[in-house]
């Protein structure tokens, strides 16, 4: 019993740094470090001053709300002469080329074969002249500052590349999944600042991020994950993702818990096919801070945790059956029957359409490690292809 019990313990310690002690040692960490440190000045620049900046917008079949995106690009609060605004369209079946031909001050880059879209941005990076390019997605919208709020991080010499905020928008019937899919944002809102403030954010998210041009560097168009591939190269440079809440790109829910799970399984499949490529960090002698933040922050997540889930649960059972008047592994049991028995009801009230409330924390949690394991699974068997097939979304109001 003592190596089981010994298993358990450095299993659970596991878990509890990877989803609670990792996120608490940054926050007393920069919390430490702002208190020490003289508050910095408010970042700022004259209108004359701002650089000029390339925008890519990925666009496959997104007719449906393409004039929604396009107005919502135009009004964007930066000088229109020094903002270069790319819709890429390749391979498109639903006529957004054609929606988009007309209208002023963008540019359309359509393909009519489609190889998946890091193919199209390495093509379109090519020809790139702006010392900044923006990143984001046909399906998002940004706020109006967003574009300024991201170009001024630059005035940081370390400062690589740009993450912005995610957002779930409230739908029209006030989505069930949507209302998890935006704690979990919350969540990691919430560990990008964190990460930020510590060293450097792991990983921006694809509906809006930026780098500076000339860190770009094509990386193989086989990968599915093409915001991770591209902000982690810039870290391998030795540069940092900064993180900046106030720009923020507002994307619709996943039409149903299905449409989630295909696109969590796709994206899981899509972070093992990173693992070998990014191998440098987890080189400590390189790269000591930043093999620290990827190991903790994606890794332990992504590889051992789903295992280790089921590992405390299973020795959690024999110490319990074998050492009944060790109270504490008779309470964590009941404990983790609880929390899987409520997010059982997560799953039913998700699936009846009704809302989750607080069953949406468990039910979310189980729910991505089981996307983690399906994903690994279809890296595995090589069933995920780079020419995915889109989720669907809903409408908001």
């Amino acid at each position: 019993m003592i190596i089981i019990a010994i298993a358990f313990w450095v299993c659970l310690s596991v878990m509890f740094f990877c989803y609670i002690g990792y996120g608490l040692f940054l926050l007393i960490w920069n919390l430490v470090k702002k208190t020490l440190r003289r508050r910095p000045e408010p970042l700022q620049m004259e209108e004359a001053e701002w650089p000029r900046v390339t925008m890519i917008i990925a666009a496959y079949n997104e007719a449906s709300i393409l004039n929604q995106k396009l107005e919502n690009t135009l009004s964007l609060d930066y000088p229109s002469e020094k903002l270069q605004i790319i819709f890429v369209t390749d391979g498109s079946t639903d006529g957004s080329e054609h929606i988009l031909a007309n209208a002023q001050g963008i540019e359309v880059s359509h393909e009519g074969k489609r190889e998946g879209k890091l193919a199209a941005i390495n093509r379109i990076m090519r020809n790139v002249q702006t010392p900044y390019v923006v990143f984001s997605d046909a399906n998002s919208f940004l706020n109006k500052e967003s574009i300024k709020r991201i170009i001024l991080r630059y005035q940081d010499p370390t400062v690589g590349g740009v993450a912005g905020e995610k957002k779930i928008a409230r739908s029209l019937h006030r989505s069930t999944i949507g209302e998890a899919e935006g704690l979990y944002w919350q969540y990691e809102s919430f560990m990008k600042k964190q990460d930020a403030d510590f060293n450097t954010v792991v990983g921006a998210a694809g509906e809006l991020f930026s780098i500076r041009t000339d860190l770009f560097e094509p990386p193989d168009q086989s990968f599915i994950l093409d915001d991770f591939i591209i902000s982690m190269q810039t870290c391998l440079k030795g540069y940092r993702i900064d993180y900046e809440p106030g720009a923020f790109a507002t994307e619709f829910p996943s039409a149903s818990l299905q449409e989630e799970a295909k696109r969590k399984i796709r994206i899981a499949a899509g972070a093992y096919q990173t693992i070998a490529y990014l191998k440098d960090c987890l080189n400590p002698l390189k790269f000591p801070i930043l093999s620290f933040q990827y190991f903790s922050r994606r890794l332990l997540r992504w590889v051992f945790c789903p295992l280790l889930l089921i590992a405390v649960l299973i020795l959690n059972i024999v110490l319990s059956i074998n050492e009944p008047a060790h109270g504490f592994y008779t309470g964590f049991l009941a404990f983790q029957l609880f929390f899987y028995g409520m997010a059982l009801l997560g799953w039913i009230q998700a699936n009846s359409g009704r809302s989750m409330g607080i069953l949406g924390v468990p039910f979310y949690f189980l729910f991505m490690n089981i996307c983690l394991v399906r994903g690994f699974i279809r890296y595995i068997k090589k069933d995920q292809n780079v020419l995915w097939e889109k989720s669907l979304r809903e409408v908001t109001r």
